[in-house]
């Protein structure tokens, strides 16, 4: 365990540099690492201890540039949504979150394309309102991820803050969220040894890099600090979106597979023990089945079935689905191994 430690506080303190420079990240670059180490549950606690003391660190370091502006509408709106999206972790898939939010991340790809006077005409404040609607979201995402930094990031970049506010506005946003979320989840019994030690190595890490980041960002022209933020939104979420993937194909038994019948090609999909077949015909199109059991038939079929049921062995019923037209229901007869297909 200890070597483990050693390795993310070092694989930290490099994640929350990248972060500062880019306006955030870290969490979803740790999120994969501790996705190996803890069950998903608890990543969320390693997570908020180190953020919430990386968030801290940096007020101490850049409280002159934070836009209270934006604060003061941020926050009130993110808590109530925290305090839900925290209390939902238990009955939320959190892999699902993390795949939504993998695949917002690389929509960010045009702007990495943008040159410097398009970027400039972007910039402009946005409504309070949208203020409001920012933190809810924020908050939400939070409560059930245990992250938010890249997610939110494209916010702060077009509402035309320099490099050192944007650093220390989401530091002042987030620095409470991250402690009521360590509230809830101790309540809720969502931590572990192992993920409170993963976590305290990743909080001493963040101080080592609050404190020495200050060095850096000077270094930086407003115009790269931008095109860093958005390459490194679009390089976590194509990290988060692989490992994610993985995560819910193993979780979920997902499976693909082919096979041409009677001059039709059938694709199988099978999630959660329960196969979804595409059939693609010249003549007919595409067509959707499912496997249903018999107590998911229409009254004016249960006759049928049960007609049926006395004269075969067994029975499986598809319900098929086509584009503008009604389903229909495909029974697969067999009686001494023989089959006899009957569509109604």
């Amino acid at each position: 365990m200890m070597v483990k430690i050693v390795l993310l506080f070092l694989g930290t303190i490099v994640a929350f540099w990248i972060s500062a420079i880019c306006g955030g990240g870290a969490s979803l670059i740790l999120i994969p690492i501790l996705n190996v180490l803890l069950p998903t549950s608890m990543v969320p606690f390693s997570l908020t201890i180190g953020t919430f003391t990386s968030s801290a660190s940096r007020i101490a370091v850049f409280k002159k540039h934070i836009s209270w502006k934006i604060f003061y509408w941020f926050v009130p709106f993110s808590i109530p949504a925290v305090l839900v999206g925290a209390y939902l972790i238990k009955y939320i898939n959190p892999n699902y979150l993390q795949l939504i939010v993998a695949l917002f991340l690389i929509g960010n790809v045009p702007q990495l394309f943008k040159s410097k006077k398009e970027e400039a005409q972007l910039e402009k404040p946005y409504p309070r309102y949208i203020l409001a609607i920012i933190g809810f979201l924020a908050g939400f995402v939070s409560g059930i991820t245990g992250a938010i930094g890249l997610l939110f990031n494209r916010f702060y970049l077009k509402f035309g803050l320099t490099k050192e506010q944007i650093v220390a506005t989401r530091a002042a946003n987030e620095v409470f969220l991250h402690f009521i979320k360590l509230v809830i989840y101790i309540a809720l019994g969502l931590y572990s040894q192992m993920a409170l030690w993963l976590g305290l190595a990743i909080a001493a890490a963040t101080i080592v890099s609050s404190f020495t980041v200050k060095y850096i960002l000077p270094y930086l022209s407003e115009h790269l600090f931008r095109k860093i933020g958005y390459g490194a939104m679009v390089i976590s979420g194509i990290t988060l979106l692989t490992g994610t993937t993985d995560k819910i194909i193993k979780q979920d038994k997902i499976a693909f597979a082919t096979i041409h019948h009677k001059g039709k090609d059938e694709t199988i999909v099978s999630w959660r023990n329960t196969d979804l077949v595409l059939e693609y015909t010249i003549d007919g199109g595409l067509e959707i089945e499912r496997p249903i059991h018999s107590q998911e038939l229409p009254p004016h079929l249960t006759e049928k079935y049960a007609a049926l049921k006395r004269n075969y062995d067994t029975i499986y019923i598809e319900k098929v689905f086509q584009f503008r037209k009604e389903p229909v229901y495909e029974f697969y007869c067999y009686k001494k191994k023989q089959l006899t297909k009957f569509e109604l």
